[in-house]
């Protein structure tokens, strides 16, 4: 059986997932800054973020790296935060109130079609966004449009699935009992770009010098591997879309079964389940 993608209603279905999910990634959130946030850093620093910067944060769900940007820009900054899902941007607003940092703004906008001024920002930040835009060429060319000349992007994704068992495991399993083909190359997905080269090469593609990449090793350390079931099964958006055609009983046994392979990566000091980020950059 042939299945053909539809962007269209794949996009539809993140929008809906990740409106479900929005409260729970939230309150992941101190979970989510630990694990992320040697990436996010780097990811500030590639992209020259500083005292002053405009920064465009593309699909920033809740905001964690939205305000480590609004941190560093300061009072004369200002940070954009911009998501499909009102309903997680809802979130980064709140956290940005709660802080204090005013400069922080949010705006529902599909990441594909940036309906920003041109050359509006110092610079565009994404975290684990890219990897699920089906018009990523698109995506980056609005980032690209975006930026004033000489800012610059940066962003964050999921490297290869071999070094991501945290996550390829459930994406295996579900797949398998969904029966699920692969992506085909250029299609979305959670390791999408993560292979060899290939963000920057998009990246060049679009228009942008000076591309650069780092990986960085970022093991999911939590208590136990129930813990790690709990995180993906409340906040994972990309697992719920591709559970979407099992039944409940259906889906619950692929949970139990996902529990038992990630019992794997648990120790005596816990769950380390292992993750590799990619950050790239770029310059216009």
């Amino acid at each position: 059986m042939t299945v053909t993608f539809d962007p269209t209603s794949y996009k539809n279905t993140t929008r809906a997932q990740w409106q479900d999910a929005a409260d729970a990634w939230h309150a992941w959130g101190p979970t989510l800054e630990e694990w992320l946030g040697e990436a996010t850093e780097l990811m500030l620093d590639t992209a020259g973020v500083g005292t002053g910067s405009r920064v465009l944060d593309v699909a920033a769900g809740a905001g964690g790296q939205t305000l480590a940007a609004a941190r560093r820009v300061g009072p004369t900054g200002e940070v954009l935060a911009t998501d499909i899902s009102p309903a997680i941007l809802r979130h980064a607003a709140a956290a940005a109130a709660a802080e204090g940092l005013t400069t922080v703004r949010t705006q529902e906008l599909d990441g594909e079609r940036l309906d920003v001024g041109p050359a509006a920002f110092d610079a565009v930040i994404s975290r684990l966004g890219l990897i699920y835009f089906p018009d990523r060429a698109g995506a980056l060319a609005g980032q690209y449009r975006a930026l004033r000349p000489g800012g610059r992007m940066s962003a964050v994704v999921y490297s290869t699935p071999d070094r991501n068992g945290f996550f390829s495991v459930p994406v295996s399993i579900i797949r398998r009992r969904a029966q699920l083909p692969s992506p085909a190359p250029g299609q979305p997905g959670p390791f999408s770009l993560g292979g060899p080269g290939v963000l920057e090469e998009e990246l060049r593609a679009a228009g942008f010098r000076d591309v650069g990449s780092q990986s960085v090793p970022a093991p999911l350390r939590l208590p136990a591997a129930a813990d790690c079931v709990r995180f993906e099964r409340e906040s994972f958006g990309a697992l719920h879309q591709m559970l979407g055609g099992l039944t409940p009983d259906a889906r619950d046994a692929a949970w139990a079964e996902i529990a038992t392979e990630l019992a794997a990566f648990e120790g005596a000091g816990g769950f380390e389940g292992p993750c590799e980020l990619v950050v790239a950059w770029g310059v216009k």
